[in-house]
């Protein structure tokens, strides 16, 4: 077993235990990673960054699943509101990944670390509200999961990241949001998945064992041990506190942003 196989694993499970926890895809913290990792195996250099998006895209739909499934039977998942929103969020997800190979990486680690460092901020400082507002009326989830979708298909994440913090402001129970954030997960990867694949198919460049900007090895490391880890991470969501995880989050995403834009500034 190669050193690089190793650091796949090890990757996923970190990332599979902080998506069962914080019901995220994972995508946003694995993709300053992958990138580092692939840069350090000069692998596609113009597409380094393609490459990190398009396999942590299709790896949060591995962490996803295996996560919802443990808020599923804590009854912590609102499939009424994730309908609404995820298939939203999906088509916009495949959109935005279908222009990403269009997009410079230059241009597009600097947008991925700006909106992460707002999300780092907010969920920072985001304060569950008084239990006095609601859910919108169907159309506006929609409009609203489409605005996410296209978020989320320009940094490979799940959704939830912002999903979850929009239920909470709506005044949906913490881990009820949580579960939901993780269920919205599966269209948003799904169809951006798809996305990647599709935008990355003619790429020039690209080295063996690719689908598209997906790149497989590095896809079956981090699947293999995320989707042991993500089910212990739901169980645990439901028995800690979630304060500190939520800070211990935000500040992870913050320095991960920070060293993506300061590596293509």
């Amino acid at each position: 077993m190669t050193p690089w196989i190793l650091a796949y694993l090890g990757v996923g499970a970190g990332i599979g235990l902080l998506a069962g926890l914080l019901g995220i895809g994972g995508g946003m913290v694995i993709v300053p990673i992958l990138a580092a990792l692939f840069t350090a195996q000069a692998l596609s250099v113009e597409h380094t960054l393609h490459l990190a998006l398009g396999t942590a895209m299709a790896g949060v739909l591995f962490t996803a699943a295996a996560s919802v499934r443990t808020h599923h039977r804590f009854g912590a998942v609102d499939w009424a509101v994730a309908r609404q929103l995820g298939l939203p969020m999906g088509v916009g997800t495949l959109a935005a990944a279908s222009l990403s190979a269009w997009m410079p990486q230059r241009a597009l680690a600097l947008a991925f670390a700006g909106i992460v460092l707002v999300a780092s901020v907010q969920i920072w400082f985001g304060r569950q509200p008084a239990r006095t507002r609601g859910l919108p009326g169907a159309n506006t989830l929609r409009a609203v999961g489409l605005g996410i979708g296209v978020v989320c298909g320009f940094v490979a994440a799940g959704g939830a990241f912002l999903a979850t913090p929009f239920m909470l402001w709506c005044g949906v129970p913490i881990k009820r949001a949580i579960g939901t954030g993780a269920a919205v997960g599966l269209p948003v990867s799904a169809l951006g998945t798809v996305g990647y694949v599709w935008a990355g198919w003619h790429a020039p460049g690209l080295p063996a064992g690719t689908l598209g900007f997906v790149l497989l090895p590095a896809l079956a490391g981090v699947v293999a041990a995320s989707m042991l880890t993500a089910p212990l991470g739901a169980r645990l969501a439901h028995r800690l506190p979630v304060g500190l995880l939520r800070r211990g989050f935000a500040l992870m995403l913050f320095l991960l942003a920070a060293r993506m834009a300061s590596s293509f500034w």
